[in-house]
């Protein structure tokens, strides 16, 4: 088998399954476990998987940058931010992330609703502008572009001054083995301080991030309370994190 080839069956393989163990799909194909390995190095440079320890994940969609992101499971996200923003009760303090979903958030919170937004997306916070009753708090850092959000020291600093009710956590990826990861080093220090710092935590999770992984772990899934995803994904897909007493909420 050409190596082309082999990557390729590599691809169909993973689409297939979910995985791949490097141990068994060498003795499968009877393979040398090291050029298995080289191949999977080589097809996660290309973005077309995630190495984890003894194989492979998919990689995730929303690794891709924000504007192309709008355009990943654009149904699918208004109705989890819908869902999202009904759990809000009136007075509490919210973290709310950066990201395409947290957005439709925000556009879902009720007109007369009176709470306090903590977040280090501006995008969030000029969404909010013309909600008279819900008060705004930025917090500072570096401008990290890609998902234009606040990231570093100035941001976690800031993070460990608040106490919040309920953080709603974007991510790239959701894995029931490999848990919450993202694409960044330093938004993943973030995202772990905000949850750190709430009561709750809440991921919003749109299909495409589902059984996927991403470089860098945010937390394991027993720091998450609960998981929204949208109403259509299959049931296979959330019933290990049902398993773990993380409650599901449909969207």
């Amino acid at each position: 088998m050409l190596t082309r080839q082999r990557k390729q069956h590599l691809l169909e393989l993973l689409k297939r399954d979910g995985q791949i163990v490097a141990k068994a799909l060498s003795e499968q194909l009877g393979l040398s476990e090291d050029t298995i390995r080289r191949d999977l190095r080589e097809l996660a440079k290309e973005g077309l998987l995630q190495r984890v320890h003894g194989g492979a994940l998919p990689a995730s969609p929303a690794m891709a940058p924000f504007a192309a992101r709008r355009h990943i499971a654009s149904d699918a996200k208004p109705a989890i931010g819908r869902a999202a923003a009904a759990m809000i009760a009136p007075g509490q303090v919210v973290f709310i992330d950066g990201g395409t979903t947290a957005l439709q958030l925000v556009r879902h919170l009720p007109a007369d609703l009176r709470a306090t937004v903590v977040t280090h997306s501006p995008s969030v916070a000029v969404e909010l502008v013309e909600h008279a009753h819900i008060e705004v708090i930025m917090l500072g850092g570096r401008l990290f572009k890609h998902s234009i959000v606040g990231v570093g020291a100035a941001a976690i600093e800031a993070i460990g001054r608040v106490r919040a009710d309920l953080y709603f956590m974007g991510v790239c990826s959701l894995h029931p083995e490999a848990g919450i990861s993202t694409g960044d080093f330093e938004e993943a220090c973030v995202k772990r301080a905000l949850s750190n710092a709430a009561a709750q935590t809440v991921v919003l999770a749109s299909p495409e991030k589902l059984d996927t992984a991403s470089p860098f772990q945010i937390a394991p899934l027993n720091q998450v309370d609960a998981i929204v995803v949208n109403a259509g994904v299959a049931e296979a897909l959330i019933a290990p994190y049902r398993a773990m007493g993380i409650a599901v909420t449909l969207a």
